[in-house]
């Protein structure tokens, strides 16, 4: 049997983990459901596999060429692909697979004869959810196909939710929070962010986390969420 591999992320918010980037380095084709971050992002998928990629809510005015939702087929199976799939068209209806994000929560669902596929993020943690993407193996011959959830959490990640995040005073973190929320409004990634304000990572990519999945929220939201989260 001839195998053609898809390996299908979501959600990387800028950040492509090393198991990450090994593992699509096996594939032959790369699906991404959104909220890519940035086009440099875009480009170190591009240099090792071809790429397939939607655009997400977080992703801005740099992604503008990058289109909502994709229609394609590999091996005979139609997929269709959409960041957020509360919007998801018409063309759904007519395709085999369905991928999409935007939640950071592994989702696999057979529905209607289709197959719902959210790969979850492999990007930065988010309060103890774990890191996870997905791989479809098509048989090349006929179309049938298997799909390997994959959770990089087990592979070592940081759980940015525990009790080992830096501790400051209120002042001191709403400053932070004031920072990173603004530099994400201008398009910053989370690496930029962390070389630029030498801030630890850990804490960065939870403040990123709160901001991208909450859509309109300001700098005291994503504090009390902070807050929540420690408990």
């Amino acid at each position: 049997m001839s195998v053609y591999k898809v390996a299908v992320i979501s959600d990387t918010h800028g950040i492509l983990k090393p198991e990450v980037l090994e593992i699509i380095g096996t594939a032959d084709l790369v699906l991404h459901g959104g909220d890519i971050a940035d086009q440099k992002t875009l480009d170190r998928l591009n240099e090792i596999a071809k790429v397939v990629a939607v655009r997400g809510n977080c992703d801005g005015e740099w992604a503008r060429d990058i289109s909502n939702e994709a229609f394609f087929e590999v091996c005979g199976r139609k997929i269709y692909m959409v960041h957020n799939k509360k919007k998801a068209s018409d063309k759904a209806e007519d395709a085999d697979i369905i991928i999409y994000g935007h939640s950071h929560k592994y989702e696999e669902k057979e529905a209607g004869g289709k197959l719902w596929l959210n790969p979850g993020s492999c990007g930065a943690g988010r309060f103890g959810m774990p890191l996870t993407m997905a791989v479809l193996e098509f048989d090349a011959e006929n179309g049938d196909f298997s799909v390997k959830r994959i959770d990089l959490s087990a592979k070592g990640q940081h759980d940015i939710s525990g009790s080992d995040s830096p501790k400051f005073g209120d002042g001191d973190l709403q400053e932070t929070v004031a920072m990173v929320v603004g530099d994400l409004k201008r398009g910053k990634s989370v690496e930029n962010i962390v070389k630029a304000r030498k801030l630890e990572r850990a804490l960065t990519e939870q403040i990123c986390q709160i901001y991208f999945t909450h859509q309109g929220i300001d700098v005291q939201g994503v504090l009390d969420r902070m807050e929540i989260a420690g408990k």
